[in-house]
């Protein structure tokens, strides 16, 4: 019987139905529990519809939230162009302008990459104090850079090494130098890589927690913490965190509507070498 069903591709498709399942009925049961009145809101009628829709809810939210909203937007944006900077800059130097020792100083850099936030924190907290940055968004700006450098410098390289070098010679013989060659040739070579790396730290930067609560103060915190303190306390208007959530995940699903099929195209763009 089971086999059967998979030969007629029925049983596959159950499966897919049950797996997207599994993912949709939080998102659900977010939406339902953000547009209903608190009253409504117990066990018993968790998994009902509201009998009208309330925008309480996501009219607190967004006044809640706002001002942690706007400190994520400057955080997330900030860290994500100038590590990319930085990191493209770097790939182009350790796959085209090698020196003696960059095989090894790359791998320090690649070990970054696995070092857990946890172990770093009281270091970083310390730095942070003693340069002044403690308690600033722009304190958790450096510290997203300097972690997101290991894994945008290791993009950016691998990127690189699919450039064939005969480009790289011919600039070279037309007189190019170090800044021109990366500003002319490599960085309008790089905007597949740009797209990836891009997405890929806009998401971890704004959905990091960790050091949003531990490294800024209340004025500067970043919105997954304030998502956080809108749920806390003993009575919770619990259609107020569940917008809340909604709000917070907008621009990360925005960007992913937007740029994801460049995301995958830039992920591949060089994965074969001609």
């Amino acid at each position: 019987m089971t086999s059967r069903l998979f030969k007629t591709g029925t049983g596959k498709y159950i499966i897919l139905l049950f797996t997207a399942g599994v993912f949709v009925v939080p998102l659900y049961m977010t939406l339902i529990t953000a547009i209903k009145d608190p009253k409504d809101i117990n066990l018993l009628t968790v998994w009902i519809p509201p009998g009208y829709i309330n925008i309480n809810g996501f009219i607190e939210a967004i006044y809640k939230l706002g001002p942690n909203f706007k400190n994520s937007l400057i955080l997330t944006v900030s860290a994500t162009i100038i590590s990319s900077l930085i990191g493209s800059i770097n790939g182009y130097i350790f796959s085209k302008k090698r020196f003696p020792g960059s095989d090894i100083v790359f791998m320090f850099f690649i070990f970054g990459m696995f070092i857990p936030y946890e172990i770093i924190l009281i270091p970083l907290f310390q730095m942070t104090k003693q340069l002044g940055l403690y308690g600033s968004i722009w304190g958790l700006v450096l510290a997203h850079v300097v972690y997101g450098i290991p894994i945008v410098t290791l993009l950016f390289r691998n990127y690189y090494d699919q450039i064939d070098n005969s480009i790289l010679e011919s600039a070279v013989i037309d007189g190019a130098g170090f800044v021109s060659l990366f500003y002319r040739i490599f960085l309008p070579l790089s905007i597949p890589c740009f797209v990836v790396v891009g997405i890929w730290q806009f998401t971890q930067i704004w959905n990091e927690f960790l050091w949003g609560v531990c490294l800024t103060k209340q004025e500067s915190n970043p919105i997954t913490v304030g998502l956080a303190k809108l749920a806390g306390g003993e009575a919770v208007k619990w259609n107020e965190p569940m917008a809340g959530a909604i709000i917070a995940s907008l621009p990360v699903i925005f960007i992913f509507i937007v740029a994801g099929k460049y995301f995958i195209r830039g992920l591949l763009s060089g994965s074969i070498k001609e």
